[in-house]
């Protein structure tokens, strides 16, 4: 995703003299191309990301459409301050990239995990929070992002996701997509970790049980109309994601579900629990603890099937 993310930043800078990128001391070979069309307009700010957080935000409200760059947890919680009153106080629409989010440095540790990045800028006031599943989303998010007058948050995987999405997706800021169609349970989830939802239905097929996947595209704002049609039809919510399970997509199903009376729809979660992960190991590793591979959906799915 990061490489469709450079590729892209390419492409919008060449047709628009107004955006610029800004890196926390990552992706510098990566963004060669980009550098070629407009050198100026690449500041690596070095890592010291409150004060790149900061310097984006005055040049969005100089005029500029300012493009932030780097390791989730580091342009999210070690700069959360500037992000909440510097960005979205004034309503500077600067659009915050976090790479690797979730698990995707799963091997360096907390520090590098994104696990409450979603559940902490969703509660932030006029700030879109994203999370494509693929490519294909990204990009679509992207472009609707540097025309949007308010501040974006992106999160995207590391390299290597697979697309998801058709041809016919209708993509987009709040647009959420069935990536399956499906008649007995629907897995709601954000994010490269919808891959897992898609091959876990594909080997329940063989059982004759009916899963659709369908992708939210992020957490804010929400496809109301998408998520009211799936209340009509499925009585069993399973949301996934690489995420913790308090703030994210569990918590936004579950307001949503009280808020519209929902009380015949069953959701289950599956997600991180309320704990650091101390643990180590690969991004397939910690996913298979957690339940959060597809044969930890299979099984939470088969489980309440019979409940």
């Amino acid at each position: 995703m990061r490489n469709t993310f450079a590729e892209n930043m390419t492409q919008i800078a060449s047709l628009r003299k107004d955006v610029c990128l800004l890196s926390g001391d990552i992706g510098n070979r990566m963004f060669d191309d980009f550098k070629k069309i407009s050198p100026e307009r690449f500041i690596n700010c070095g890592i010291a990301e409150a004060n790149m957080m900061s310097i984006a935000s005055g040049m969005a409200l100089s005029g500029m459409r300012p493009v932030v760059y780097t390791i989730t947890p580091f342009t999210t919680t070690r700069c959360l301050e500037q992000i909440r009153i510097g960005v979205a106080y004034h309503k500077a629409p600067v659009v915050i990239v976090g790479t690797g989010s979730g698990l995707s440095y799963s091997e360096l540790g907390p520090t590098h995990h994104s696990l409450e990045d979603m559940a902490i800028l969703r509660t932030i006031p006029g700030l879109n929070v994203l999370a494509p599943a693929d490519s294909k989303e990204l990009t679509a998010q992207l472009k609707e992002a540097l025309i949007d007058s308010n501040p974006t948050y992106l999160r995207i995987g590391k390299k290597g996701e697979p697309n998801l999405h058709d041809e016919y997706s209708n993509l987009g800021i709040g647009k959420a997509n069935m990536l399956k169609d499906g008649e007995d349970v629907v897995v709601i989830g954000v994010g490269p970790i919808l891959g897992e939802a898609l091959l876990a239905a594909k080997t329940l097929e063989v059982d004759n049980i009916s899963v659709a996947v369908a992708s939210l595209g992020g957490i804010k704002p929400i496809d109301q109309k998408f998520i009211g049609e799936l209340s009509k039809r499925f009585k069993l919510w399973i949301s996934i994601e690489e995420h913790g399970l308090i703030g994210g997509v569990s918590s936004l199903l579950s307001e949503w579900l009280v808020a519209n009376r929902c009380n015949q729809i069953r959701l289950k979660g599956i997600g991180v629990p309320d704990e650091f992960i101390h643990r180590l190991g690969s991004q397939d590793y910690i996913r298979e603890r957690y339940g959060m591979n597809s044969e930890g959906i299979i099984e939470t799915i088969r489980t309440e099937l019979t409940q």
